[in-house]
C-alpha cells in the first residue's frame, strides 16, 4: 500500500509542476523552486536540476531519517522529477486555464495533495520536504508548518529575483495551500468530536445517551476544589453529524448541564471507523 502512495503522490506532485505552477512561473519554495528560478532565467530543466540540488540532502537523510527512509526518497525524487521534465520538455503539455490565480489554486491543492501521499508511503521528494521531516522531529512544528517556513523564505527570494510582487504573492498562497492539504492528508479531518459532561442528572443522562444515540459512554471521577465536591463526569465520542441531536438530547434533561465538545482526530474501537 505505501509504495502506491509514493507513485500516485509522485505523479500528482509532477502534475502539479508541470501543469500549473511552471506555466504560470508561481514558485512554490523549497530546492525545486531555485530550479524553477533557474528555468526561468537560464531555461535549464527544472527536473535535472532539482534531482542535482538535492545530493546533498540525500545523504542528510540517509543518516536522521534512516536507510529505508532514503532509499525510497530517492526513488520518489527521481519519479518526480523525471516526470517533470517528461511532461514538460517531451509531451510539452499545456496548462488548462490562463487564469494565474487558478494556476496558484489547483497546483497548490495538488502539490500538498501529492506530497502528503508521498508522506503516508514513507518517502520524501526532497527539498524542504526532507527538512521539514527532520526539523518535526525535534520540534513541535508539524511537517507542513516547517516546509512552510523554509519555503517561505525561497519565495520571497524569487520574489526580490524576479523582481514581481505578484508572483510572490501566489508563490504564498500555493505554499499555504499545499501546506494545509499536507497536515489534512497526514492527520486526518476532525470527523468525530469528544463531549465531556457535568450534570447533576448524569444518571437520566447516561440512560438516554445509549437508549437514543446508541453510543458508549464512560463515567470518570470529578473534583471541583471550589465546591469541595465530588462530580462523575460522562465521556463520550460521537459523530461530527450527531453534535446537533446530542446537544439538543441534553438540554432537554439538564438545561444547566456543563458540556465540552472537542475535535478529535481519529478514533478506534466498535462504532467509528479506521482510517486508512
Amino acid at each position: 500500500m505505501k509504495i502506491i502512495y509514493i507513485i500516485v503522490g509522485c505523479v500528482l506532485c509532477a502534475l502539479s509542476y508541470a501543469v500549473f505552477l511552471i506555466p504560470h512561473q508561481i514558485v512554490p519554495g523549497g530546492v525545486t523552486g531555485i530550479a524553477m528560478l533557474l528555468h526561468f532565467l537560464y531555461r535549464s530543466p527544472v527536473g535535472i536540476i532539482t534531482i542535482i540540488l538535492n545530493v546533498p540532502l540525500f545523504f542528510v537523510a540517509l543518516k536522521v531519517l534512516g536507510v529505508r527512509f532514503g532509499l525510497k526518497s530517492v526513488i520518489a525524487i527521481f519519479v518526480t522529477y523525471l516526470l517533470v521534465d517528461f511532461l514538460t520538455y517531451t509531451l510539452k503539455i499545456t496548462t488548462p486555464t490562463d487564469n494565474i490565480i487558478l494556476g496558484a489554486l489547483y497546483g497548490g491543492l495538488l502539490l500538498g495533495l501529492g506530497l502528503g501521499l508521498v508522506f503516508r508511503g514513507g518517502a520524501s521528494t526532497g527539498g524542504s520536504d526532507i527538512v521539514g521531516q527532520i526539523l518535526t522531529r525535534y520540534t513541535n512544528l508539524s511537517v507542513g508548518m516547517w516546509i512552510m517556513i523554509v519555503d517561505f523564505v525561497v519565495i520571497t527570494l524569487a520574489g526580490i529575483t524576479t523582481g514581481s510582487i505578484e508572483l510572490a504573492l501566489l508563490g504564498y498562497l500555493a505554499l499555504f495551500l499545499s501546506s494545509k492539504v499536507i497536515d489534512l492528508v497526514l492527520e486526518g479531518m476532525n470527523y468525530a468530536r469528544a463531549v465531556f459532561i457535568i450534570s447533576d442528572e448524569h444518571e437520566k443522562l447516561t440512560d438516554e445517551i445509549y437508549e437514543k444515540m446508541k453510543r458508549g459512554v464512560t463515567i470518570l471521577d470529578g473534583y471541583s476544589p471550589y465546591t469541595k465536591e465530588k462530580k462523575p463526569v460522562i465521556m463520550c465520542v460521537i459523530t461530527k453529524k450527531e453534535t446537533h441531536s446530542f446537544k439538543s438530547l441534553i438540554k432537554g434533561i439538564d438545561e444547566k448541564a456543563f458540556v465540552i465538545l472537542t475535535d478529535v482526530f481519529e478514533v478506534l474501537g466498535q462504532g467509528f471507523r479506521k482510517r486508512i
